[in-house]
């Protein structure tokens, strides 16, 4: 009878903090995982697991290990993380959107300052891998007698992105864990180790679109003799009308875990050599999220109403094209994967679990759930750090919360795969 005392002996700090600081060591960013893929697999194999690289291109490629069960017939789990951070560790690509420099925990460079782990990707992806790690090594170590096989997934393109420059056109979100579920066989249930310390069990969708707006080719010597209409104003009035709508849909779509949220995130009008002349259209891109009680089609076609009314009120034309679209989706909370992981995470936290019932980020659990296979997500808390801001939160980790992160990994492992071994 294993229990979580004897799991916790088993989690080595030291072993935590050098895996986590030698991933972020190696620059993964989306389309480029291939040489951190290969770096895992070795560390699964001298950890005594099958691990194997998933090759996607010469660039891009997953990791997996694999636990083979002694017995056979049970349910099999797939533990997965992704690999890809969603900013590149360059100046040339980063700069200036990230900000006006590449502060150290922006880079792929691991630094360890009062029990917190700082680095490009340390909290999120890198420090959840490392968690799936570290819980593979024990679960190998302690070669229980489990009734289903075990997989411990890495996946390239997790982040909510497209493909960047010079890199393969299908290399952005859901390639590599949509590779890796075509070379295994499909698991009983998964488990999407992810930012957000609780378990959860719904994930919203994403609808990415283009808009257009029209306006006036012009030169500033003509806009008070001819006809004028600025698109580049027209879009703002848009955008902030837009805004005001995200902000009370969101509230009127909350469901149990999530509350969509939407935002616009780039914009691109005119010429840059010719600031005496005015573009005749400006088009600007937006991520609408939406819950698992709607689908994306449903989504657009709520949105293209919005949009047509607000440019009957503002007096101006505009056209939008979606640019892709990953639906909403849930898993049942009786599904044994849920009440599995609820049951670990509160024998590792010794208190109730609440779920987080405001969440909007996009991970692969879509995918996974796509394919038929129920799964549950959980991970890291954001490190309690003062002025913690987007990227300070995906840059770092506090080492204790990884142990309990590893920790709850073992535990559902081992109840979901053989709990007549677990006390």
């Amino acid at each position: 009878m294993i229990n979580l005392q004897q799991v916790s002996v088993m989690i080595n700090d030291d072993n935590l903090t050098e895996t986590l600081s030698d991933i972020v060591n190696i620059a993964s960013p989306t389309g480029e995982e291939r040489l951190l893929a290969e770096h895992i697999a070795n560390q699964l194999s001298r950890y005594g697991l099958k691990a194997d690289v998933q090759m996607i291109d010469d660039k891009q490629a997953n990791a997996l290990g694999f636990l083979q069960s002694k017995r056979g017939g049970g349910t099999s789990l797939l533990l997965y993380s992704p690999l890809d951070t969603v900013t590149s560790n360059s100046e040339s690509e980063d700069l200036p959107w990230i900000g006006s420099e590449l502060r150290f925990d922006m880079r792929a460079k691991s630094r360890i300052v009062d029990g917190h782990l700082f680095g490009l990707g340390a909290h999120n992806p890198k420090g959840h891998a490392a968690c799936i790690i570290e819980a593979a090594r024990i679960l190998k170590a302690l070669a229980l007698p489990l009734s289903g096989d075990i997989y411990f997934g890495f996946g390239a393109g997790g982040m909510p992105t497209h493909s960047r420059k010079n890199i393969r056109s299908d290399s952005g979100h859901g390639a590599g864990c949509a590779h890796l579920l075509r070379k295994i066989p499909t698991p009983d249930s998964a488990i999407v180790v992810k930012s957000g310390f609780a378990v959860t069990w719904e994930e919203v969708g994403f609808l990415w679109m283009d808009v257009t707006v029209e306006g006036t080719h012009t030169y500033v010597g003509s806009i008070h003799l001819l006809p004028y209409q600025s698109a580049i104003s027209s879009a703002a009035k848009l955008i902030i009308k837009l805004e005001e709508w995200f902000e009370k849909r969101s509230d009127d779509l909350s469901t149990d875990c999530v509350k969509p949220q939407a935002v616009v995130s780039f914009i691109q009008s005119g010429w840059e050599r010719m600031p005496a002349f005015t573009p005749a259209s400006c088009r600007f891109r937006l991520d609408l999220r939406f819950g698992p009680d709607q689908i994306g089609d449903d989504a657009e076609a709520e949105f293209q109403q919005v949009l047509r009314q607000f440019c009957d009120e503002l007096k101006i034309s505009a056209s939008s094209q979606r640019v892709q679209m990953i639906e909403a989706s849930r898993t049942d909370i009786d599904a044994e994967i849920i009440k599995t992981t609820i049951r670990s995470w509160e024998e590792v936290k010794g208190r109730p679990h609440l779920p987080f019932n405001e969440m909007s980020g996009a991970t692969d659990a879509n995918i996974m759930r796509q394919h038929g296979v129920p799964t549950a997500r959980m991970g890291l808390p954001k490190a309690d750090l003062p002025d913690l801001d987007f990227q300070l939160g995906m840059n770092a980790v506090a080492l204790s919360d990884m142990r309990d992160l590893t920790a709850m990994l073992v535990m559902s492992s081992i109840k979901y795969c053989g709990e007549a071994v677990c006390g």
